[in-house]
């Protein structure tokens, strides 16, 4: 079975990651080198610029592609263009900027002053923040999440350069569930799936949430394909106010663990035709990447992660990567998610299965699209009814989230009140 091909014509993942028999010798040469510091976000961003996830990328975006990237929305790679839709450059401090000089190789640090790579220096140039929110955001206005990680950032300066990074430790309770774009792609060759479809997801998941997933594999699956679904949630850093990913991964596996996705929620008659059911054709992965709360910018972005990763298709819904104005009002339209595929500035092979909203219906005892009920009110619970059920131990109606999944996320709530 042949698996998608690799963003900007690759023959495979790019690698970036240094074997442990160099480690000695460069932290012995990196002692003398200026350095950088990356905070969370970067880091992760360095190691799927090593693992492959950031390809063609083989390093930090210089000054000419990241405004390449701003202005036109594409990379150029073989002499071909593929979409690109946020620069990804590194930060630096002016101390950090005035060691440095284009040519030489600094040294990469994580915040407590471990070197965890190098980036050998091509570009440094002024971070344009108002300018970067506009392209990105396609807002001039300051006030939203994707905007606030910008400006509460000091550092006004951008670094770019190729870089080498030492394999990070895994998370001590879900490293063994994030994998590399090698490992996916054996996952899914093994499988032998025709079509598969990856889940972003930054939340736990009520039902009408992992409808969207079921919706998608079914659709796959009804289309005739022999599709595997898998729940990709990002694990990287959110906004303070989400879900921390060590009690989101917890509810994902019992889900998992315990084959409930799309319990009481599936169209059977797909299913019995198809001859197995959802559970067999579901796993899960996670991805340590951060959310940019970018909208229909970031959506692309989440494609290019999963083609990296082998996925042939990505469940985009309405509102996707959404994060408002801090006044409420929207950026985006509903659907500028799913609208911006048809808008592509160069290749991108992973195709979208576009999914409205989803709740439940009375009338047919289970989770469905909302568009296919103009007429009929959904059940529903507002979300600070839910976290307050939550905080006091209670369940929220099983028509809304699992059981398993509810006591999870009221454990963790209560021990953080």
């Amino acid at each position: 079975m042949s698996l998608v091909p690799v963003h900007g014509g690759l023959d495979a993942p790019v690698y970036r990651f240094l074997a442990l028999s160099k480690r000695k010798a460069l932290l012995a040469e990196a002692a003398a080198m200026p350095k950088i510091a990356l905070a969370e976000a970067e880091l992760a961003t360095l190691y799927r610029i090593a693992d492959g996830t950031l390809s063609p990328l083989t390093g930090f975006m210089d000054q000419s592609v990241y405004d390449q990237v701003l202005d036109q929305r594409h990379i150029v790679s073989k002499g071909a263009r593929y979409a690109w839709t946020i620069p990804l450059s590194l930060p630096a401090t002016a101390v950090e900027v005035a060691a440095l000089r284009v040519g030489n190789v600094a040294a990469l640090t994580d915040a407590a002053g471990k070197v965890v790579g190098t980036i050998q220096v091509s570009s440094i140039f002024e971070w344009d923040k108002q300018r970067y929110v506009e392209k990105v955001y396609r807002t001039g206005r300051l006030d939203h999440p994707g905007a606030k990680i910008v400006t509460d950032d000091a550092r006004t300066t951008l670094v770019g350069g190729t870089i080498q990074a030492f394999r990070p430790a895994p998370h001590p309770e879900y490293g063994h569930l994030v994998t590399s774009p090698l490992q996916t792609r054996a996952l899914i060759a093994t499988r032998g799936w025709e079509k598969a479809l990856a889940f972003q997801t930054r939340n736990p998941l009520h039902r009408a949430h992992e409808y969207a997933l079921v919706y998608g594999v079914e659709e796959l699956t009804r289309q005739g394909h022999f599709a595997g679904c898998v729940l990709n949630p990002l694990v990287g850093q959110l906004k303070s106010d989400d879900v921390d990913a060590t009690t989101r991964m917890r509810t994902y596996r019992v889900l998992r663990d315990n084959a409930l996705i799309g319990q009481g929620d599936v169209r059977q008659d797909i299913w019995d035709q198809a001859g197995y059911a959802i559970n067999e054709v579901f796993d899960l992965i996670g991805l340590d990447m951060r959310m940019f709360y970018g909208g229909p910018s970031e959506a692309v972005m989440h494609s290019i992660y999963r083609q990296n990763h082998g996925f042939t298709n990505l469940v985009i819904g309405r509102k996707h990567a959404d994060a408002p104005y801090f006044d409420g009002t929207a950026i985006w339209g509903d659907f500028d998610a799913q609208e911006v595929f048809d808008q592509l500035e160069g290749d991108l092979h992973v195709k979208p299965v576009k999914v409205g909203f989803a709740a439940y219906y009375e009338s047919m005892g289970r989770v469905d699209l909302t568009e296919r009920h103009p007429d009929e009110k959904p059940f529903s619970i507002s979300g600070t009814k839910i976290r307050e059920l939550l905080l006091a131990g209670e369940r929220p109606d099983a028509r809304i989230m699992r059981p398993e999944t509810a006591d999870i996320l009221s454990a963790a709530y209560r021990a953080r009140a």
